[in-house]
């Protein structure tokens, strides 16, 4: 998109968020489900396709913007200014990283079944690769659901936690595991042997449908169902992981920034010791710090998305953004609770529902420690190869 189109998108984004998304999102304090949940993401979404902004990430024939990573950036930031931004722009995950992967991977039919009504916001889905301890979590080799041949198909038998947007969503990308490696499957909600069992208490809320707790049992998928090649399952879901973990990053840095921004006012204009708090030495530091943290992130988000956009797997650029913006988030908003004092503790202020939200990142999408593993793997790896050049 050409440069004075891309401003025109973001400043539209900004404009539509404070004024449509913002206002219900403090009103209930970022809790999605208390404040209507998949009728308020309806609502929200046909605000946003009225004005042009519905799903920018989606191919174009679907009715999306057809936006690339670097583009999406700035316009997924102003929309993670809300808690509810994403949402009303068909850009939350875990639906955001589907249509892309389905973008990438789907077959004709699979297209016109699945991803088309997914990107018009039609329904919802899922990506159930997690599951209940021994089986896969940060390690994807414990992968514990299996499926096995039949006449026609496959029988998925498993269980999935922290199957974000189970509760409501239309269909489940499953991984699970087959004679020769792993596989993904689309498996429709309403599929015999498919039982939600309900939802894991989580500190966050404003993920739409929660994040669940669901049982397969002799779930038969047909073979036009599976998604990406049999036994290729790992393969393919490096195409929705890395880009997946850069538009996490995207909607939580406008999420974090405006926490940023909330702290800035609230202590240039407390008073307190003889004078405004935002003169004080400690108060500049934090200031300052998140100041370096966010331009920080940004930086290492856009050199990401720049590879992704060239046709490269990213994996090193975005472990490494991954890593450390969850992290740099993190201190910008538990520094922006600081600096409120005792009302960054309530829901009078946004910071301590914007910390509450931000925190699992160094957890979801890979934990810090995974991708510090990963990427020494790597340089040790690399050294030892140039070694024998």
């Amino acid at each position: 998109m050409e440069r004075p189109e891309l401003d025109d998108l973001v400043q539209r984004t900004r404009t539509f968020i404070r004024s449509e998304v913002l206002p219900l999102d403090d009103e209930h304090d970022g809790d999605i489900e208390a404040a209507g949940g998949d009728d308020l993401r309806r609502r929200l979404q046909t605000a946003a396709r009225a004005v042009g902004l519905a799903a920018p990430h989606a191919p174009t024939e679907l009715g999306g913007l057809g936006l690339g990573m670097t583009d999406r950036a700035p316009v997924f930031e102003e929309a993670g200014y809300s808690l509810f931004g994403p949402l009303a722009l068909n850009i939350a995950a875990p639906d955001e990283g589907n249509v892309h992967l389905l973008q990438h991977v789907a077959t004709g039919g699979q297209r016109e079944r699945f991803l088309a009504p997914l990107a018009r916001g039609e329904v919802r889905s899922t990506f159930a690769m997690t599951e209940p301890p021994p089986g896969a979590g940060s390690d994807p080799s414990a992968l514990a659901t299996t499926a096995d041949r039949v006449d026609g198909g496959w029988l998925v038998n498993g269980r999935k936690w922290f199957a974000t947007g189970a509760d409501g969503a239309a269909f489940h990308i499953v991984m699970a595991r087959t004679p020769g490696g792993a596989t993904m499957f689309l498996v429709p909600s309403d599929s015999p042997g498919v039982t939600l069992r309900g939802h894991l208490p989580t500190a966050d809320k404003a993920m739409v449908g929660g994040h669940c707790d669901v049982a397969l049992h002799d779930v038969f998928v047909p073979d036009a169902d599976v998604l990406g090649g049999v036994d290729e399952g790992f393969r393919y879901a490096q195409v929705r992981l890395g880009p997946a973990r850069m538009t996490h990053v995207m909607r939580w840095l406008g999420a974090a920034r405006r926490a940023h921004e909330v702290a800035v006012a609230h202590v240039a204009s407390r008073q307190a010791f003889g004078g405004r708090l935002s003169d004080l030495g400690m108060t500049q530091r934090m200031i300052a710090d998140n100041e370096i943290d966010l331009a920080a992130t940004r930086a290492l988000l856009l050199t990401a998305c720049r590879v992704l956009d060239d046709g490269g797997s990213g994996g090193k650029e975005t472990s490494i953004a991954k890593a450390f913006a969850a992290e740099a988030l993190d201190r910008i908003a538990d520094r922006s609770v600081q600096m409120c004092g005792g009302l960054g503790t309530t829901a009078l202020l946004p910071v301590a529902k914007i910390a509450r939200e931000i925190r699992p990142f160094r957890i979801y999408d890979g934990p810090s420690e995974v991708h510090r593993w990963s990427l020494a793997k790597r340089a040790v790896r690399q050294l030892a190869q140039r070694a024998t050049q």
